[in-house]
């Protein structure tokens, strides 16, 4: 039986599992998150003092003491000895090779750098360019202990993501995949590997609103239970508490997991290893570009019909000059419309600039005042208001609502007109994002109502829902009464829809063009709780103060997965973890979803963390940048570290982000990769990898990514690029995959060497 068809289960730890050491560290980490997050004392926990003289010295001599003291261990040396021969069989040795395909497990030679190997065996779909080779000892510099601290930490991690990602139906890289497998000394079948499954775009002359064929209702009964829905056969396995057989996650198990990777952050030896591996990465592609950014322009050159305007890209919408425009004709042709109703009486459009006084023929896109300007920077406040249009909530409530006196009428012209712009277009798509608060049930059915009523579906657009993190604003208004109950009522109607789609036929709809799930809100917001497993449950938490991000991360990622388990038994589409993190606030952010999110939007935070970094590297989680935005909120445009991470080889793609209010032009996300363009003198490759970035970690479907990118887009390296797609060249997706493979395949081992010692010892 495949481990795809197994009963999926979500696998407990107990707290007494864990080591005391671990635990301590990581809640250490969480305590200084509780501080100040720019002070240099809160930061030096997880950076290495490369800034500071005094801490680089006294690093670089606590390095040379250690590697001195080495030199007189015979434990050491017999490590040391053990990893050169493992290093220099990892070449040969057809058991210690990661099968990536057949032809690959008998040719590729490069992913095992060592000073035996050679590159002389390559795909054949591969073309020769010039490598940059690493020979001699690959532990100078750094102790063996050391080294493989920091390898098995690294590991213990991607093993962690691995499983997360495969349980909620998010994507894990094959080749990372193959590695880890290769660690436990088993084999990667490609029968195994987990996918998000997402509806495909109708075919032309399908209606995309049709209720026929949905699937009957069942019996299952459902229950709320630690803020987690639970899923019965029937009410009789309800009164005996028998749920059915899916992974429902615990917050001890995942407060657990977090210990792991809060702790080794802050490991030296592994902020050590972490920090040259990526000086070494950013400085290996400066060699691979000066080496070979002829042949790359020389391969682009020769793909006909094919330059960065009609390539793919993903995430756009509208502009302020776009709404000013639709505002001034709606005035001009629909005035008399009763449109608001405010304070008991209904006002007309007329009446509503007349009770504003102003005229909308002398609005202007700066008097509309929807833009984000230097008031704004580090002030998420002022910046939210901007959602405002003339600083008038009137305005918001008629033109950006969907659920108001006119059922989001005109807010659904305004995504129709986008979304033919978008068609005309031809090659961007938008992954428009529409709100869900949880202050009520009743939230999802006015939701798909609007989007069936109005006919807002294109072959252009796919549809995130947003949860704005604002459960305090909700519970101060006495709207909710526990943290339970905003996520019941963002959840359950969700499932109810998946058990009975009779019953929800418009939800049932509406859910086929939902592709993911973001959480939103300010990062920055201070928050006093220390999450751990000590955390009081959802149906506990009845404070005013707000949970913390962690807190809600885990609750989210908890029912997306049970309800993606749920809905992938019932044949139905999946959705993705796509959350705003690590644009500000705590670096804590990050490791929560590392462990949760399929991929991130902005990860700013990165640059202060070299173990997350690497991380985020080695498992190649998807990064949605957005330059424009950063730079009116929270950090300069020339500091942004888009262009370094995309060096290194993070798998980063440039995204709009509320293009209202940080965008001059009509184009958008044209403007995002323009000024990324100039400004960091990016090669037209660079553009068109960050393009295909942006195609695979979208919500297009299976279908439409093979269409966009290539058939074979799931296998990495030169053997999933179509060229004459993405226009990325074969030399580039050769040195990313087999830069990745040598990063993996020091971690393995190191693993191996160490499995190899104890072994040795044990006779």
């Amino acid at each position: 039986m495949s481990v795809t068809n197994m009963p999926r289960q979500f696998p407990k730890i107990t707290l007494s599992e864990v080591d005391e050491e671990t635990r301590l560290l990581a809640e250490k980490v969480y305590a200084s998150a509780l501080k100040e997050e720019d002070t240099k004392d809160a930061l030096s926990m997880f950076t290495v003092p490369e800034d500071c003289p005094i801490g680089l010295h006294q690093a670089k001599e606590r390095e040379l003491l250690k590697e001195l003291a080495e030199q007189h261990s015979e434990e050491s040396a017999k490590r040391k000895k053990s990893f050169k021969m493992i290093r220099s069989q990892s070449a040969s040795l057809q058991g210690l090779q990661i099968p990536v395909t057949a032809e690959w497990a008998r040719s590729v030679v490069t992913p095992f750098l060592s000073p035996s190997s050679t590159c002389s065996s390559l795909p054949e779909n591969c073309p020769e360019y010039q490598r940059v080779t690493i020979s001699g000892d690959y532990c100078a510099g750094i102790t063996v202990e050391d080294y493989e601290q920091a390898a098995k930490t690294l590991m213990k991690a991607l093993f962690i993501r691995e499983k997360y990602s495969r349980l909620a139906y998010h994507r894990f890289p094959r080749t990372v995949a193959q590695f880890l497998r290769s660690a436990e000394n088993q084999t990667w079948k490609e029968e195994d590997e987990v996918l998000p499954d997402v509806c495909p775009c109708p075919r032309e002359g399908e209606d995309p609103y049709s209720i026929e064929n949905i699937p009957d209702n069942l019996s299952y009964e459902l229950q709320t239970k630690d803020g987690i829905v639970y899923v019965y056969e029937n009410a009789e396995a309800l009164s005996q508490n028998r749920p059915r057989s899916l992974p429902y996650p615990d917050l001890e198990t995942f407060a657990i997991d977090l210990s792991h990777v809060l702790a080794m952050i802050v490991d030296g030896p592994t902020k050590t290893y972490c920090h040259r591996r990526l000086n070494f990465l950013g400085s290996k592609f400066y060699l691979h570009e000066m080496l070979n950014e002829m042949a790359e322009l020389k391969e682009l050159k020769g793909v006909p019909h094919r330059d960065f305007y009609n390539l793919h890209l993903s995430s756009a919408c509208m502009s302020q000059k776009h709404l000013l425009n639709f505002i001034q004709t709606t005035y001009k042709t629909e005035a008399d419309r009763v449109v608001l109703e405010k304070g008991g009486r209904k006002l007309t459009l007329r009446e509503v600039f007349e009770h504003l006084n102003m005229d909308p023929y002398d609005l202007t896109v700066d008097s509309l005042d929807v833009h984000a300007g230097r008031q704004t920077f580090h002030r998420f406040d002022k910046f939210n208001s901007k959602y405002n249009p003339v600083g008038a909530s009137e305005l918001r409530e008629i033109y950006l609502k969907t659920d108001n006196l006119i059922d989001g009428e005109y807010f659904a012209r305004i995504i129709k007109e986008v979304s033919h712009d978008l068609e005309e277009s031809k090659y961007q798509h938008a992954e428009p994002r529409l709100s869900i608060y949880g202050r009520s049930a009743d939230e999802w059915d006015s939701l798909s109502k609007w989007f069936i009523q109005h006919k807002v579906h294109s072959t252009n657009m796919q549809w995130i829902i947003q949860v704005p993190r604002i459960y305090d604003i909700f519970k101060s208004k006495k709207l909710i009464t526990n943290f339970a109950k905003m996520l019941e009522n963002i959840f359950l109607p969700l499932f109810e829809a998946t058990v009975n789609p009779q019953k929800h036929k418009e939800l049932h709809v509406f859910l086929k063009y939902v592709t993911g799930f973001d959480s939103v809100d300010d990062e920055s917001k201070h928050s006093d709780h220390m999450f751990s497993y000590k955390s009081p449950k959802p149906e506990q938490w009845t404070a005013d103060e707000n949970p913390p991000y962690s807190y809600y991360l885990f609750h989210m990622y908890a029912n997306i997965m049970v309800l993606n388990n749920l809905r992938k038994e019932r044949g139905l589409s999946t959705f993705q973890f796509r959350p705003h993190c690590g644009e500000a606030g705590s670096i804590t952010h990050l490791v929560s979803a590392f462990l949760t999110a399929d991929n991130i939007s902005h990860g700013l935070n990165l640059k202060k963390s070299p173990v997350l970094q690497y991380l985020y590297y080695l498992a190649q989680v998807p990064i949605a940048m957005s330059p424009l935005s950063n730079n009116s909120l929270f950090l300069e445009y020339s500091k942004n570290p888009l262009r370094e991470f995309l060096h290194k080889g993070l798998c980063v793609s440039l995204s709009t982000d509320d293009p209202m209010q940080f965008h001059y032009t009509k184009e958008a996300l044209m403007e995002e990769y323009a000024i990324a363009a100039q400004l960091w003198k990016l090669s037209t490759c660079d553009v068109c990898e960050i393009a295909r970035n942006s195609v695979l970690q979208s919500g297009l479907s299976h279908q439409e990514k093979k269409h966009f990118i290539g058939a074979n887009y799931l296998k990495d390296g030169p053997e999933g690029n179509d060229i004459r797609r993405t226009n990325v060249a074969q030399i580039r997706m050769a040195y990313r995959h087999e830069t990745l493979c040598n990063e993996l395949s020091f971690l393995v081992d190191a693993v191996k060497t160490e499995a190899a010692i104890g072994l040795i010892n044990t006779y």
